[in-house]
């Protein structure tokens, strides 16, 4: 007598989570249940077209996540007890954590919050499901984040008050702005920002320098937490590339509605990661790779092999690629140049590269960094051993919709600052690129709301009128202990004392003893 199973599969019970469990409303209209789903122009035909990108029943996400969580927790608690940061490569290298924990930590609430919002605007349940899922991942991402970069925060300065100043900071409100502007788009535009062209397209440009950078510099609790979630960006990364192909796929009215926003979230993310590029080529005391290298590798390569697949929907590369790839060539060098002269307003170090990396950085970059840039650090460092470390006392002109400063130089010629201007309803606007200057023309409405943390200095919106003040005050930075060149700072100082090692000051040159 035949017996019937009755345990289900693990594709069985996906298939009941995913599809049986739904329904059709009967006393409601879809539209007006889900009244985001049409309003962004998207046409969808068939929900049951979705492929589901992460294929795990909640049991079986609790069981696998718990499994990584007790892995990853004994290994921040081992590195705690022996006193990990001991056997990091240098000081210099916590500050890259303190612009990780600052401007991208703050980023995965964000996203938390967006999918678990956006999943609830879709009609289809294997794409509500999914968010909730990947909801679920970013939650957790940001506490791992957290608690491995703790430790830190017993024994250095400037990580004590994060949340506060990625809402405040004048750099922060790069990320900020990016995140800020996905959320407050329509379901299907959000992920195609963040799942699509930020966690398909451009995340390996963030985590994998990142991870990389820790291993190299003897951080063994952020490469922990790197791993663990690296099996988790991946389902992210395919939830990305199903998101593109499914509405391409649904209607061929999508597919310039997708275009536009492959154009807007690539430039968008560029600008954002412009601040890893001057992590990796500066920040890092052992380098990985240069920022050259890392485009060349995870966008131009791999980038290029993805929007050759996507020819076929009529998708085209995204618009200013070419100033991108040959911003590889520049950037690092002009962000690190501003943030040098304005870490009297960061909750980070900066200073001057040493002899040896500026010889690594002009074989990294032979057509651009002798000619440039090493004369503007040499020159600081003449100005530095007189005892005048430069500092800029002005405010930045901030572009309206990356919200980066005026800082870059046009494509084509790097002698000349990039700015673009244009007036909307008697207001002058001003911004960094043609790219920013595009989206904004597009949509001005939700850009003129850009909160500008330089404007709103000026207009006295930020506990104080003088720099100082607001950076004490308004951002919560301890002067002289967070900010401040790295050399005689407390920080450098602790790092001399852990390593046994006599305070270096005066005419000691403590970049090349570091």
């Amino acid at each position: 007598m035949a017996t019937k199973n009755k345990k289900l599969s693990l594709k069985d019970k996906y298939q009941y989570l995913t599809r049986d469990m739904a329904w059709e409303p009967s006393y409601q209209k879809k539209e007006d249940i889900f009244p985001y789903e049409r309003f962004e122009g998207i046409k969808i035909t068939d929900w049951d077209k979705w492929e589901d990108p992460f294929r795990l029943t909640m049991d079986a996400y609790w069981k696998y996540q718990a499994e990584k969580e007790k892995k990853l927790y004994a290994i921040f608690d081992a590195f705690a007890q022996n006193n990990g940061h001991q056997n990091i490569s240098d000081a210099r290298y916590v500050n890259a954590l303190k612009l990780f924990l600052t401007g991208v930590s703050p980023l995965e609430y964000g996203a938390f919050q967006g999918y678990a919002k956006v999943g609830r605007h879709f009609s289809g349940a294997g794409a509500r499901v999914a968010c909730q899922m990947q909801s679920i991942d970013e939650l957790r991402h940001v506490q791992t984040q957290l608690h491995a970069m703790s430790h830190y925060n017993k024994h250095f300065n400037g990580l004590h008050d994060f949340a506060h100043m990625h809402d405040r900071v004048w750099f922060l409100s790069v990320p900020k702005s990016f995140f800020d502007d996905a959320r407050s788009a329509g379901p299907f535009e959000f992920l195609t920002a963040i799942s699509f062209s930020f966690e398909y397209v451009l995340t390996n440009l963030l985590f994998v320098p990142f991870m990389s950078g820790a291993a190299y510099n003897g951080d063994m609790a952020t490469v922990t937490f790197g791993f663990s979630a690296q099996s988790d960006e991946a389902r992210h990364m395919t939830l990305g590339l199903e998101v593109i192909k499914f509405m391409l796929e649904q209607h061929e009215d999508n597919v310039p509605i997708v275009q536009h926003w492959i154009d807007k979230w690539f430039w968008r993310g560029y600008r954002l990661l412009s601040l890893v590029s001057m992590m990796m080529d500066y920040m890092l005391p052992n380098k990985v790779m240069s920022w050259k290298d890392a485009w060349e590798v995870y966008y131009e390569q791999n980038g290029g092999a993805l929007f050759k697949d996507l020819e076929r929907y009529g998708i085209r590369p995204p618009k200013y690629q070419d100033v991108a790839n040959d911003g590889k060539n520049h950037i690092s060098h002009q962000l690190w140049s501003t943030f040098y002269q304005y870490s009297h307003a960061t909750n980070f170090h900066t200073w001057l590269p040493s002899a040896a990396e500026m010889d690594w950085l002009s074989e990294q970059y032979p057509d651009t960094f002798d000619k440039y840039y090493r004369p503007r650090f040499e020159h600081w460092q003449k100005m530095r051993d007189k005892g005048e470390r430069f500092y800029n006392n002005t405010l930045p002109q901030l572009c309206q919709v990356c919200q980066v400063p005026a800082l870059f130089t046009e494509h084509g010629d790097p002698t000349q600052l990039s700015l673009r201007t244009l007036e909307h309803e008697g207001e002058r606007y001003h911004f960094c690129s043609d790219g920013c200057c595009d989206i904004f023309k597009h949509e001005p409405e939700k850009y003129i709301q850009s909160w500008l943390p330089v404007h709103q200095i000026y207009q006295g919106n930020c506990e104080g009128a003088d720099v100082e003040t607001v950076v004490s005050k308004y951002y919560h930075i301890n002067i002289g202990q967070d900010n401040f060149d790295y050399v005689g700072s407390p920080d450098h100082q602790r790092w001399q004392a852990i390593k046994g090692n006599r305070p270096l000051g005066g005419d000691d040159d403590s970049r090349d003893a570091a």
